[in-house]
């Protein structure tokens, strides 16, 4: 019985958990479609959705694209197929690697911050200083963030694409001794529109999770300091999970 009562317990926090953040993305939903918007709010917080984010971005995709082209090299030697290694460089960041590792980077960045601070919000009651000030919660802080996350995450993930196979590139010219004419070739020969246009869809969507599940952890968190943390916490471990089981949907929707 108590094995029973655990699965209930857990399947009840998961469809709560379900309803609140589609609860949460109708409500952004319904209010993009009215003004006011909050330009200026947008425009901070993708300030700091998308530069903040580009040094731990930028360094992620540099050396993952360095450790596919030598991990490549070390496969494909033994094949006498080097020229083959800027295809896997390329397909694997442009496809997978670069929305999977730049939505894992800004969850554990971005996601934690949109938590803590609707959460210290919630528990200091701000967020219900702005009902007495006539001003929606949902519109002035969530809106901006959840927009934010949306428009700058394919930002990030096009910027990462190019330095993680400038990064493969780096390694294969001038530590493999590859032929840089050779590696750009296969770069574009093999790459098709498909391949660069699945990756910034990816990044859209989980922007969008990364923003409703930060937004909505942080806004509905309850019990101090603790509650803070425990939002903090919930942000960033479901939206990782979210990212890479959504992956799998994704991929076998676009290319199965």
């Amino acid at each position: 019985m108590r094995f029973l009562q655990r699965i209930g317990l857990i399947s009840e926090l998961f469809f709560a958990h379900i309803g609140l953040y589609a609860t949460t993305l109708g409500r952004v939903s319904k209010r993009l479609l009215s003004s006011p918007r909050y330009p200026r709010l947008i425009l901070a917080q993708a300030e700091e959705v998308g530069v903040q984010s580009l040094p731990v971005v930028l360094l992620t995709a540099l050396f993952t694209g360095m450790v596919l082209a030598l991990q490549s090299y070390i496969v494909f030697h033994r094949f006498a197929a080097e020229s083959m290694i800027s295809v896997v460089v390329s397909l694997s960041m442009v496809r997978e690697l670069g929305p999977v590792l730049v939505g894992l980077m800004v969850a554990g960045r971005v996601g934690a911050s949109f938590a803590a601070e609707l959460g210290t919000m919630r528990v200091s009651e701000q967020i219900d200083a702005l009902w007495t000030l006539s001003t929606d919660p949902t519109r002035y802080l969530i809106m901006p963030r959840v927009i934010a996350a949306i428009t700058m995450m394919p930002l990030l993930v096009l910027i990462s694409d190019f330095i993680g196979i400038y990064g493969g590139y780096a390694i294969s010219v001038f530590m493999l001794d590859q032929n840089p004419a050779v590696y750009l070739e296969k770069t574009t020969q093999f790459m098709e529109l498909k391949d660069f246009y699945s990756g910034l869809v990816k990044a859209g969507f989980f922007g969008m999770l990364i923003g409703i599940i930060g937004c909505s952890e942080g806004f509905n968190c309850k019990g101090g300091a603790a509650g803070v943390g425990g939002a903090t916490t919930r942000a960033v471990v479901i939206s990782c999970m979210s990212i890479l089981v959504s992956d799998y949907f994704l991929t076998a929707w676009m290319f199965g």
